[in-house]
């Protein structure tokens, strides 16, 4: 591996619900670029829990914690962030396990996590010729809707789930609340810790996505996730206006500066 001395304060969390086996091509890509690296089982039942304990019996830098049933992508990141916050990590960059996310720009972000430690690091997916036209137009609603809940404090991207999160304020804001535990775990993730004074730092990644044939799975389901998306977002427009005047507030401190 060419990783390096593993960091104490960042580490690569990559939550796994039956990925197949590219999940091993994504781990080994994560650990040729950071150590450590924690991959989260969540529930799965395609063998891969078997193959990553394999791979992390020949490799300190690579930790594998199972769920024993599906929770959801945002449950299994809590549970990596409790172990981070209790073993002293302070950030974690979060990424897929289906290859879709760019391992060669970890170091990238870490670094910028390192020099901007406040601040949520935040990709902004650059799409190829590969990515389906109704996921880029679909997203750009969310995009609207979490600006507007935020007042537009500089989120670039809401959904895409490469980024680098403060381990703390993100454990708060989740334990404050019993939501954020599937697929809307990134978007109200990203407008939450902006909510708590959490700045955003928008940094570009290229993110692709693999055919069937590839290798690519996707858990995506457009009506029920979309559901589970507008009902979030209704959420967090109340929650916006609760904290209006904070927010405005906020944003006349931040103009001024």
């Amino acid at each position: 591996m060419s990783a390096g001395a593993p960091s104490r304060s960042h580490l690569v969390v990559i939550p796994s619900y039956n990925p197949g086996p590219l999940v091993y091509e994504t781990v080994r890509a994560a650990r040729a670029q950071w150590s450590p690296v924690w991959v989260v089982v969540d529930g799965s039942n395609d063998g891969t829990r078997d193959g990553l304990e394999r791979m992390a019996g020949a490799d300190p830098g690579l930790r594998v914690l199972a769920l024993e049933t599906n929770s959801g992508k945002g449950a299994a990141v809590l549970h990596a962030l409790r172990l981070a916050a209790a073993e002293g990590y302070s950030h974690a960059l979060t990424m897929d396990a289906d290859g879709q996310h760019p391992a060669a720009s970890i170091p990238e972000f870490m670094a910028a996590s390192q020099r901007a430690p406040e601040a949520m690091v935040l990709g902004v997916p650059r799409f190829d010729a590969s990515a389906p036209a109704l996921r880029v137009q679909g997203r750009r609603v969310s995009n609207w809707w979490a600006n507007l809940e935020t007042l537009w404090c500089g989120i670039q991207d809401s959904l895409f789930g490469f980024r680098v999160y403060p381990v703390r304020p993100l454990l708060e804001a989740m334990r404050a609340q019993r939501w954020m535990r599937r697929f809307d775990f990134d978007p109200e993730a990203a407008v939450r810790l902006a909510w708590r004074g959490v700045p955003p730092l928008n940094l570009p990644a290229p993110v692709r996505y693999l055919r069937p044939e590839e290798g690519g799975v996707s858990h995506f389901r457009y009506w029920r996730d979309n559901a589970l998306l507008s009902w979030m977002h209704l959420r967090l427009v109340l929650g916006f206006f609760a904290r209006l005047p904070l927010l405005v507030a906020h944003r006349v401190r931040s103009s001024r500066r």
